[in-house]
C-alpha cells in the first residue's frame, strides 16, 4: 500500500503540528532559543550560589541545536525552560506567565525567548512549505477536516504570517491550552481536543508531526495513523517515538 493509499485509509480528519511541518518557524525557534539561552548562560555566575550550580563549577556547557530537539522542540515554551535548564543542573521559580522578559524565572525566560522570535517573524515573515500548501490543497479537494495543533502561543501569527490562517476553522495552540487546562505534548490532550472539534474519532484523525514530543502524543492518543516529518530529528527516531511512517516533506504524500 502507497503512502497516499495508508494516509486516505483512516482520513476523515488531519491534525497538523505548526511549526516544522507547516511552516519552516521551527529555524526562528531554534535562533531565538539558542540566543536566550546561551546569552543567559554566560551572564550567569555560578559562584552567586543562584540556582543550584555549585558554586566555583565553572560556567555550563553553551546551549546548542541537540538541546533544542532533546529538551525544547514541540513542547509548551516553559517546560521547554525548564528541561533545558535541569539538563545543566539549574532550577528557577517557575514564576507566572506575566513575568516580565527580565525575571530570573522559568517564565521570565520563557517570555525573553518569545520577544527575540516576535520581533524575527515581524521583520522577515515567514513562508510556508510548498509541499505542505500541495497537501492542503489535496485535503481539501477531498473533503478531509484539518486543524493546527501547537504548543506554540504564536501559532495564530504565524498562520496568519504564512496566509495560512483561514484555512483553518480549529486552532489548538499553547494560549487555548492553558485556558482549558490541558496538559501539553507528549500528552495527547490537545490533540485530542482537535479531533472533538472537528467532530471526528481519534481512530479516523492523521496527526502530522516533526518532534519527538509530538509523535509521543499522538501514540498516546491511539490516533489512526501518526506521520513523522524529518526535518532534522531523524527518521529512526520519530519512528521510535510513534510515527507510522515517516516523510521528509509532505508532498511525499500525494497520489
Amino acid at each position: 500500500m502507497s503512502a497516499n493509499e495508508t494516509l486516505m485509509n483512516v482520513c476523515d480528519a488531519a491534525l497538523f503540528d505548526l511549526d516544522g511541518v507547516l511552516t519552516p518557524t521551527a529555524e526562528v525557534h531554534m535562533h531565538a532559543w539558542s540566543r536566550m539561552f546561551n546569552e543567559y548562560l554566560a551572564a550567569r555566575d555560578p559562584s552567586t550560589g543562584s540556582g543550584s550550580v555549585e558554586a566555583g563549577s565553572g560556567s555550563v556547557s553553551p546551549y546548542t541545536d541537540a538541546d533544542y530537539f532533546a529538551h525544547v522542540d514541540g513542547k509548551p515554551r516553559y517546560d521547554g525552560v525548564r528541561d533545558f535548564l535541569a539538563s545543566r543542573g539549574i532550577e528557577l521559580p517557575w514564576g507566572d506567565p506575566s513575568d516580565p522578559p527580565e525575571a530570573e524565572t522559568v517564565c521570565g525566560l520563557g517570555n525573553r525567548k518569545n520577544v527575540s522570535f516576535a520581533a524575527v517573524l515581524a521583520t522577515e515573515g515567514v513562508t510556508p512549505y510548498p509541499g505542505s500548501v500541495l497537501l492542503l490543497d489535496y485535503l481539501a479537494n477531498k473533503g478531509v477536516a484539518v486543524a493546527v495543533v501547537s504548543s506554540s502561543q504564536n501559532a495564530d501569527a504565524v498562520l496568519t504570517a504564512a496566509d495560512l490562517r483561514d484555512r483553518f476553522e480549529v486552532v489548538v495552540d499553547g494560549k487555548l491550552a492553558h485556558a482549558e487546562g490541558l496538559p501539553g505534548k507528549p500528552a495527547p490532550d490537545t490533540y485530542l481536543r482537535a479531533a472533538e472539534a472537528l467532530g471526528v474519532a481519534k481512530e479516523r484523525a492523521v496527526v502530522f508531526e516533526d518532534a519527538v514530543s509530538g509523535t509521543e502524543a499522538g501514540r498516546a492518543g491511539a490516533f489512526g495513523l501518526v506521520v513523522g516529518v524529518d526535518r532534522g530529528v531523524g527518521v529512526q527516531t520519530l519512528l521510535d517515538s510513534g510515527a507510522d511512517l515517516v516523510v521528509s516533506d509532505l508532498a511525499e504524500l500525494l497520489p
